[in-house]
């Protein structure tokens, strides 16, 4: 059965197999029937889903969805439409601006566009109870997406690997190939983003990178 609809599920396939991914199964199972769990069932994968492995040119690696209320639309660092951004992704949004010199609407922070574009927002954790972060980092969570990482690592095209915060910064031993581009910075959250987040200049890093490997670039405007 394809959950991906794209080539996922057969880059994953073997994955969906084991037993970790059929113990996770059965805990969301019974977890979205008995607390409040995000994102919606129907959006866990969505940022597989929008980004076919052949399509991938850059993966910006979040950590766990948002826990609070219709925040987490099942894209790292984004949220639905008409929704108030959160702080990181505010600061996320405002280093677009000072980096490319753009302006971004304000209140709109659905990152979807990027998504169509081939920016694969991955969260490590792709579920979370309701306002209890990181909850399901113990469930398996990060096996299944740490595959994901290494065979994108394997790709023969060259990726953009953007990794923000400690918790990022760590997947980067899953990324062995030469011919990617790593870009590291403190993550984009108010505690820690005036420490190298904001001037970090990475979302024009990656358009350089694409360039110069033949690929167009992202148009990071909202």
């Amino acid at each position: 059965m394809a959950i991906f609809n794209n080539s996922w599920d057969i880059l994953l396939k073997e994955e969906l197999k084991k037993e970790y991914f059929k113990n996770l199964k059965k805990t969301l199972i019974k977890e979205y029937k008995e607390k409040i769990i995000y994102p919606k069932k129907e959006d866990i994968f969505k940022s597989l889903k929008y980004v076919d492995f052949k399509n991938c040119k850059v993966l910006i690696l979040g950590q766990d969805p948002y826990h609070n209320e219709n925040q987490a639309d099942g894209l790292s660092f984004s949220v639905p439409l008409n929704i108030k951004p959160p702080p990181s992704l505010l600061n996320i949004l405002k280093e677009t601006e000072t980096d490319l010199n753009i302006t971004q609407p304000k209140n709109k922070a659905c990152l979807l566009k990027w998504a169509k574009q081939g920016v694969l927002l991955l969260n490590a954790i792709l579920t979370v109870v309701r306002n209890s972060p990181q909850s399901h980092s113990k469930i398996g969570w990060q096996k299944f997406t740490d595959a994901i990482i290494s065979i994108l690592n394997k790709k023969n095209k060259p990726i953009v690997f953007i990794l923000w915060g400690n918790f990022a910064i760590k997947k980067e031993k899953l990324i062995t190939n030469k011919i990617h581009l790593i870009l590291k910075a403190p993550h984009p959250s108010p505690l820690s983003a005036h420490k190298g987040f904001l001037g970090c200049k990475h979302f024009s890093k990656t358009n350089s990178f694409l360039k110069k490997t033949n690929q167009s670039p992202i148009n990071w405007q909202l």
